[in-house]
């Protein structure tokens, strides 16, 4: 194993109150893993003013843009929509996280309570799990019937053109993590009483059904496959990679006037 040489770049960017606060975070200290975290801190923040960028541009012309993310438990999708949307204007984007319907939604059409969230001319919308819910976590946890998951599928594709055909610009990302990585994170969660409410009887039997999740997974894609919205699935091991992955994603879907190279 070679050992890590620290370079003047690299210590110029550990001798900042970021590359500080990297190497004092964490013991033992890793002045590798500082250099990194420093070295993502500022790719992030060039990337978030692009997101400032692109949101100004919607505001101005009055696009409505959906950007959901799928992904198993536990992926880092409440992490990623953190981190495109904490700088950018409240007044004009909302996430959505949705709980399970109530008792009058579940007799109302299945895409219904979504399509009461959706944008206003000027918005984004940020959807952390989407309509997709019925394509894997529902079936997968009886949640819904073979019917109503039949159902779904033969008309997601068909909802996601009449969408598009409105007008509304929709961005779909899949995270996608390993068993393992999922095993560890949930041992973190556990571990951590700031997150402890995160884990839900879901997220419990995730590890068990891992293979079920996967065989649903496989079909929403075969299916959505002939949609006319693709999916982007980005690899979510590593958090900070997926995070500026999704985040270039956006910005390099939505057509709005770029001001660097992504």
């Amino acid at each position: 194993m070679s050992k890590y040489v620290l370079t003047q770049k690299d210590a110029d960017l550990l001798n900042t109150n970021k590359g500080i606060k990297a190497i004092l975070s964490k013991e033992p200290y890793n002045l590798e893993k500082s250099v990194r975290f420093v070295q993502y801190e500022n790719r992030l923040k060039k990337l978030q003013v692009e997101l400032i960028r692109m949101q100004t541009w919607a505001i101005s012309k009055n696009e409505r843009i959906i950007v959901i993310f799928e992904g198993r438990d536990a992926a880092g999708k409440g992490g990623a929509i953190r981190r495109a949307t904490e700088r950018m204007n409240p007044r004009h984007l909302r996430i959505i996280a949705l709980t399970k319907p109530t008792e009058d939604e579940k007799t109302q059409w299945y895409f219904q309570r979504y399509v009461s969230q959706f944008p206003k001319a000027g918005e984004i919308i940020f959807f952390d799990r989407s309509w997709y819910n019925r394509a894997v976590v529902e079936p997968v946890n009886g949640f819904c019937t073979n019917e109503e998951y039949e159902i779904f599928m033969n008309q997601v594709n068909d909802f996601e053109r009449m969408i598009t055909e409105s007008g509304i610009r929709l961005v779909k990302i899949y995270m996608s993590i390993s068993k393992k990585e999922q095993a560890k994170r949930f041992e973190e969660i556990k571990q951590d009483p700031l997150k402890q409410w995160k884990m839900t009887a879901v997220d419990e039997r995730a590890q068990e059904l891992w293979d079920v999740y996967t065989e649903y997974k496989s079909k929403m894609f075969d299916k959505t496959a002939d949609g006319i919205i693709p999916w982007k699935i980005i690899k979510a091991n590593k958090k900070t990679f997926a995070r500026i992955s999704a985040v270039n994603y956006i910005l390099n879907t939505i057509p709005y006037d770029k001001k660097v190279i992504i």
